[in-house]
């Protein structure tokens, strides 16, 4: 959900960015009916695919890493320990950009995570957090969905105008 949302967003506003999903477990699961339900609602047909593992290779090419949970920030940063400082749950960087601020025009986004990054400790990871984490709906009700897919395009539209703002304004 967090990769259509995402993706369409920049894509809306011809960001210079490219969106890409990997989870923490084994690849080769089917998306639920539910998530392709709650996104056609809104517009987005996100074409079938499989679910793909989460590679170290992704991780040393990634300028930035979300993660719904800290829980996979916990295994990406494991996985690739040269990703923390650019791996952030989608909650926990939308909290930290908005305490610094949106991104000044004259500063590389990477600057702008940098500054997000910082102070960040990684005992912080540990255990679970409403703080940071987005529930995850899987197996629940439809509504669980819905309300997901709200948090999360809610967080992503956030993000969006923090590390954009000058050009988060355009619509496609």
């Amino acid at each position: 959900m967090a990769e259509a949302l995402l993706g369409t967003r920049i894509a809306e506003r011809e960001l210079p960015a490219a969106v890409t999903s990997a989870g923490v477990l084994e690849g080769g699961r089917e998306r639920p009916p539910q998530v392709t339900a709650v996104l056609a609602k809104r517009g987005i047909a996100f074409p079938d695919q499989l679910s793909r593992q989460l590679l170290q290779g992704d991780l040393q090419r990634a300028d930035l890493v979300l993660g719904m949970e800290r829980a996979h920030v916990r295994d990406t940063v494991l996985l690739e320990p040269e990703s923390w400082p650019r791996t952030f749950t989608l909650k926990e960087l939308v909290r930290r950009g908005e305490e610094l601020g949106p991104r000044p025009p004259v500063q590389l986004p990477g600057a702008w995570l940098a500054r997000a990054h910082e102070g960040r400790e990684r005992p912080d990871l540990l255990g679970d957090s409403l703080l940071d984490d987005v529930a995850d709906p899987y197996g629940g009700p439809n509504s669980a969905y819905e309300a997901t897919v709200s948090e999360i395009e809610g967080l992503v539209d956030r993000l969006v105008y923090l590390l954009w703002p000058a050009l988060s304004q355009k619509s496609g």
